[in-house]
């Protein structure tokens, strides 16, 4: 029975996806002082391969992204811009940074570094947003500060929080520590320490998205598998069958062998191969379906409500430049603008907490029907308002 075993290969298939979606009592464990993100404390570290695997997703991302950074910050006083920490980085490369963070995870972290007599904050830094973790909170509900590591998704175990770096919640009053954290998180229902992205009820699409590319890969690298069975009658030994396979790969497998001939000899017809075509399933033209169903539904959980506004064309999409405006405006106001007020009102409080009273600005491209452009400044409580009636002013007509 073994030696007939050995004579034969079999492989088992993978069940599809290995991660587990998470729900609200996986999503934050906190039962030690480092606060599980996710299921294996490794939602950040998902949510960014996500980001690099989906084309679509990735799509929407970059376009919220640059919407929210605009033409970049403005104030009054354009100098104090300039300068953010010793680095040499200035408030817009900290802004650009926030900006991408706030999209992907849905919130940021800055460290703030205090001046020598505490009296002002010296310097800025944004921080990578998967490298947090929050420590447990405390009686009052308060998380008192946050673990920063750049490897948590490499530890299956409780990494001992003695040899993590961890800095402070930052506070106005108690300014003991020379560097805290300023972590910002909107509020969400049910999760008391990480955010969640606002893209959450597509997340299983955009694995899909990803894995309907791999499919069409796939089927390309290894067109061989899929088209043909080919058994032999040679009684070969392992080794022997290891290199008729190497062979065979080698000769016909792959796209540039696309539509080649297959030869083979042997020394009598006994031993002749049996070659079986297996025919298709038509599995290409289901995922082509399947490949519009998911682009409309990731840009519905990114609230696009039009492709073009991402650079995505849909066969027989109608539809003027009005309603690429109307689509436009409506995608400014309901969801870029909330995104640049959550950061401009925590920059400014950093501002405020050096005595400077600042209203930042964010310059934003106004479109107008007759195919004009001009730059307007939308500041942080602008944004916050997102009035309905700012509509009908960013696509009037220039007089």
């Amino acid at each position: 029975m073994k030696d007939n075993l050995k004579k034969h290969r079999m492989s088992i298939i993978p069940k599809y996806g290995d991660y587990i979606y998470p729900s609200t009592n996986l999503f934050e464990d906190d039962r030690k002082d480092v606060v599980f993100f996710g299921p294996e404390n490794k939602w950040p570290q998902y949510l960014t391969e996500l980001y690099h695997k989906s084309s679509v997703h990735s799509t929407a991302v970059n376009a919220k992204h640059q919407a929210i950074i605009g033409e970049g910050l403005t104030a009054e006083d354009e100098s104090i811009l300039e300068y953010a920490n010793k680095e040499g980085e200035s408030w817009n490369d900290i802004f650009n940074k926030v900006a991408l963070d706030r999209v992907i995870y849905g919130g940021f972290a800055l460290e703030v570094i205090w001046s020598n007599d505490r009296t002002s904050i010296a310097e800025v830094y944004h921080v990578d947003f998967s490298y947090l973790r929050a420590h447990k909170m405390d009686e009052r509900g308060n998380v008192p500060g946050y673990y920063i590591w750049r490897d948590w998704a490499k530890s299956g175990f409780r990494p001992n929080t003695e040899d993590l770096p961890y800095l402070p919640a930052f506070s106005r009053r108690d300014r003991t520590s020379a560097s805290q954290i300023i972590y910002f998180k909107p509020y969400t229902t049910g999760y008391d320490y990480y955010p969640i992205p606002d893209y959450m009820g597509s997340i299983k699409t955009i694995e899909l998205d990803s894995e309907v590319d791999n499919f069409h890969l796939n089927n390309l690298k290894n067109g061989l598998a899929p088209s043909l069975a080919i058994t032999t009658f040679t009684d070969a030994n392992e080794e022997e069958r290891d290199e008729i396979e190497r062979m065979l790969r080698a000769s016909y497998s792959g796209t540039d062998n696309a539509g080649s001939l297959i030869y083979i000899d042997v020394a009598n017809q006994d031993q002749k191969p049996d070659i079986t075509p297996i025919p298709q399933n038509g599995a290409d033209g289901y995922y082509t379906t399947v490949n519009d169903m998911v682009t409309q539904k990731i840009l519905t959980g990114h609230r696009i409500t039009s492709p073009m506004l991402v650079g995505i064309k849909t066969e027989g999409q109608l539809g003027g430049r009005q309603e690429l405006l109307d689509a436009y405006a409506h995608f400014l106001i309901t969801v870029i603008q909330p995104m640049q007020s959550d950061i401009l009102k925590t920059f400014e409080k950093i501002f405020d907490t050096n005595g400077l009273d600042i209203t930042l600005g964010v310059q934003q491209t106004k479109l107008f029907s007759d195919g004009e452009e001009e730059l307007e400044v939308v500041t942080s409580v602008e944004a916050e308002a997102g009035e309905e009636t700012q509509l009908e002013d960013k696509i009037e007509e220039k007089v």
